[in-house]
């Protein structure tokens, strides 16, 4: 069976990149796309990072209680889990159970009342029509995501670090300022860019070749996320090998 759905997928994704018939037409549903993912995703994920960096300052603080490490520490290891790992894969997660439901309830609701069927009958790539835009939207919003998820964990940490006493501003600056390599931010940037192509085309397949009514639709969407997060989890592993 994993065989069968991979080999679905992977055609699937032969049809999406197929030539656009008008690109005009394309271009705008990638921009409202684009709103969509990203615009209105940016609320939950600033929410969600700041209280993740501030927790992380305060769980960080809590294990390093010798006098040997200074306190500096605390920022540089806060910095460095959330660009490598909280902040992408988190960001992810979340964006999955939000915007990857929705795209498969929305494709699978279309497949049901034989919307697709009436693409395709006038001669339009459904599949690339449908997806390609929100794989466009994808790849380059969820990376935007991600950088302000890294950016509003930081100041998390700060503000959680300041309030709590566990570390105070200067300390924790000079600690994320501290042997900063910027190849963390590629590695977080490639994990974001895979991300965004899981976030919209696992959704997108499941809703794609949903079969039955309402009650189809919505188990599509439930398997959806998933085994989108599985997949997330799964490239988190193996860029981590391969990168670092």
């Amino acid at each position: 069976m994993f065989f069968y759905h991979f080999g679905e997928y992977v055609l699937l994704l032969k049809k999406v990149f197929k030539r656009p018939e008008k690109w005009k037409i394309y271009w705008k549903e990638t921009l409202h796309e684009m709103n969509e993912i990203g615009v209105g995703s940016v609320g939950l994920i600033v929410i969600i990072s700041t209280f993740i960096g501030a927790v992380m300052t305060m769980q960080i603080a809590f294990q390093l209680v010798s006098d040997l490490i200074p306190s500096s520490v605390i920022g540089q290891i806060n910095r460095d889990s959330n660009i490598l790992e909280l902040g992408p894969t988190i960001s992810a997660l979340v964006l999955m159970g939000k915007v990857g439901s929705s795209i498969s309830s929305q494709i699978g609701s279309m497949r049901v009342t034989e919307q697709i069927d009436a693409l395709e009958i006038m001669g339009i790539n459904a599949a690339g029509y449908l997806i390609l835009p929100k794989l466009i939207a994808g790849v380059i919003m969820v990376p935007v995501l991600v950088t302000i998820a890294i950016f509003c964990a930081i100041v998390g940490g700060l503000l959680g670090g300041a309030l709590t006493g566990a570390v105070t501003p200067n300390e924790y600056i000079m600690g994320i300022q501290s042997e900063f390599r910027g190849f963390t931010i590629v590695v977080a940037m490639v994990k974001a860019f895979f991300y965004g192509f899981i976030i919209t085309t696992v959704p997108a397949h499941k809703g794609f070749h949903v079969r039955g009514g309402a009650l189809e639709v919505g188990q599509a969407g439930t398997k959806a996320v998933v085994i989108g997060c599985i997949a997330i989890l799964a490239s988190d592993y193996i860029i981590t090998a391969l990168m670092l």
